[in-house]
């Protein structure tokens, strides 16, 4: 997103504002913009890193689901034998 701060400060200049507060305003637009845009770069980046810790609770969640069959078998084996 490009922001025209002359254009902007033009307007502001219509409406009223001396040539410094259209200025000044501009400039300030022009700071907030900057500060509050994030770039698809870094969105795309953040997605990624998501992802991947997605990934590693999917395989913690796989690897404890997996230890508590072999547990839940070893406890039904256990209980046959005393039956």
């Amino acid at each position: 997103m490009i922001f025209d701060t002359l254009a902007f400060a033009k307007k502001l200049k219509v409406a009223g504002f001396s040539d410094l507060q259209a200025e000044t305003l501009a400039e300030a637009q022009a700071e907030l913009l900057d500060e509050q845009i994030v770039s698809r770069q870094y969105f795309d980046l953040r997605i990624k890193e998501l992802e991947l810790k997605i990934e590693s609770r999917a395989s913690d969640i796989i690897k404890w689901v997996a230890a508590m069959l072999v547990a839940q078998a070893a406890v039904i084996a256990a209980l046959v034998k005393l039956l």
